[in-house]
């Protein structure tokens, strides 16, 4: 037994950021303020760079959630840029109204309804349960054996890509399932089989994130800064040619991975299929709002992967028009009130917040002028295009070490590595392909459990440890950079991406 006079443990890292993030923020927003403006950079780009700064310990030390996080920017942007000289008339301020207007601009984008349509159709699944029935009766016909359940899993979470475009969503949907399995094969908790399992369900989530435009919000906060700064749209057929073959590398590196660094303890499971055939009898058959949300999502995946093509209308459209007839009374799929108890809105908020922090970041000229400093540190100036890839692919590896979401990772970065390809003099430079490779890489939330909100989910249920997750994270993450490169050595230059 410890006795009370022992000393008090001193806090864990992680305790004392979480203690004191905001305090350290908050210091490091005005040391940022109080240094002298340096040449070239306005003073809003300069207040900008503070919050950007503020922004980037808060969102990685979590001292205040995500949607209180956003508050706190909207307002450090109202007055800090309110009371700084307007950039295009120095000789007078910008004023609160107007900087607030700069910081609620990323709400107006279309990328948000995107996403706010996504965290609808995640909650119309919930509400009817197909997206357990997918999972259900995708496993149902792959068999009992240990490998091939876990290939169903992995299945499983590329088919619910499609249709659940929220990564949480799917992985709250299949943590249930897996769980189910798991104890209906009579399996201990603690076992390898059970930590592949559930480790599998948030890795092949995170992979198909890259794979499928819709799949992620990190995806849109990136294709909105590319639209609007370098007025290119990527429809949804162009982002899956791109990016479907690296995750269906992965995902097959994903199954090798696990299989041979954490073998499951026995090759079959006992009365497995039939533990899977008793969970799906016990939905019953099919209800009518399933039927109605099955074919909904059909035809507006049809729309999303025919856009430009067969129609002029873009994906957020589509998904709106779909999200009303889902709510229509009578003929929709489940009422307003069903509806707003299952949306995450803290979601929805930080990323339009994380769209306006972008665009002034963009607006005040600080991208540029950082970009010019980050250019010129790592010599980057005429460095070939693939060199460029990795340097910059390496950096977002690491600095996604600390952050908990890709989303905010995305809103902090992408405006700012557009603006560094931009100030690359090499010739030939693709900059929008090379933004939409590296938001690929925004996307590799393979390490830590704490890095993405989907593995937060699936180690809640208490079947691995943080060590098992780093163990098999790590070399996943090695193959995914060496697969971005040889891709942009290969098919993406092929596709002229590179």
């Amino acid at each position: 037994m410890q006795s009370s006079a022992c000393p008090q443990a001193l806090p864990t890292p992680e305790s004392f950021m979480k203690r004191f993030g905001l305090a350290i923020a908050l210091l490091a927003l005005l040391a940022v303020i109080a240094l002298p403006t340096p040449e070239g950079l306005p003073v809003a780009g300069q207040r900008m760079l503070g919050i950007l700064l503020f922004s980037i310990i808060v969102w990685m030390s979590d001292a205040i959630s995500y949607p209180v996080s956003a508050a706190v920017i909207m307002t450090l942007m109202a007055f800090l840029l309110g009371m700084s000289p307007d950039v295009a008339k120095p000789q007078q301020l910008l004023g609160t109204s107007q900087a607030l207007t700069l910081a609620l601009g990323g709400f107006s984008n279309t990328a948000l309804a995107l996403v706010g349509g996504a965290l609808f159709i995640a909650a119309a699944m919930m509400q009817t349960g197909l997206d357990k029935r997918i999972a259900l009766v995708v496993l149902s016909k792959i068999g009992a054996k240990t490998s091939r359940v876990l290939a169903g899993v992995i299945l499983v979470g590329f088919i619910l890509s499609f249709f659940v475009p929220s990564t949480t969503a799917r992985v709250s949907c299949m943590v249930p399932i897996v769980m189910g399995i798991i104890l209906a094969f009579g399996v201990d908790k603690k076992s390898r089989f059970a930590a592949v399992m559930m480790i599998a369900t948030a890795q092949a989530d995170s992979i198909w994130n890259v794979g499928i435009k819709t799949a992620a919000a990190q995806n849109m906060i990136a294709m909105g800064f590319i639209e609007k700064q370098l007025g290119k749209y990527i429809t949804w057929l162009d982002w899956f040619i791109a990016a479907a073959p690296f995750a269906i590398v992965m995902s097959l590196v994903l199954y090798y991975v696990l299989l041979k660094l954490m073998p499951p303890e026995t090759e079959e499971i006992a009365g497995g299929k039939e533990a899977i055939a008793r969970a799906l009898k016990e939905l019953g058959p099919m209800s009518l709002s399933e039927k109605k949300l099955m074919l909904t999502s059909v035809i507006l995946l049809f729309f999303w992967s025919t856009e430009k093509i067969v129609h002029p209308f873009d994906t957020s459209s589509t998904t709106i028009a779909a999200i009303a007839f889902m709510l229509l009374p009578g003929i929709g799929i489940m009422t307003w009130k069903q509806a707003q108890e299952k949306i995450p809105w803290g979601t929805l908020i930080l990323f339009g917040v994380g769209i306006s922090l972008g665009s002034a970041i963009l607006s005040t000229k600080a991208a540029a002028w950082l970009a010019k400093i980050i250019v010129s540190w790592f010599g980057l100036q005429t460095m070939p295009a693939l060199i460029i890839l990795a340097v910059i692919a390496a950096f977002l590896i690491i600095i996604h070490l600390g952050f908990a979401s890709a989303t905010a990772l995305a809103a902090a970065m992408i405006p700012i590595i557009i603006s560094i390809l931009q100030s690359v003099k090499t010739p030939g430079i693709n900059v929008v392909g090379l933004t939409m490779i590296l938001q690929y890489v925004v996307s590799f939330g393979f390490i830590l459990p704490v890095n993405a909100p989907q593995n937060m989910v699936a180690y809640g249920t208490e079947t691995f440890e943080v060590r098992d997750f780093i163990k098999t994270g790590i070399p996943l993450t090695i193959i995914a950079y060496l697969l971005i490169l040889l891709l942009g050595a290969t098919y993406w230059k092929w596709l002229g991406l590179v």
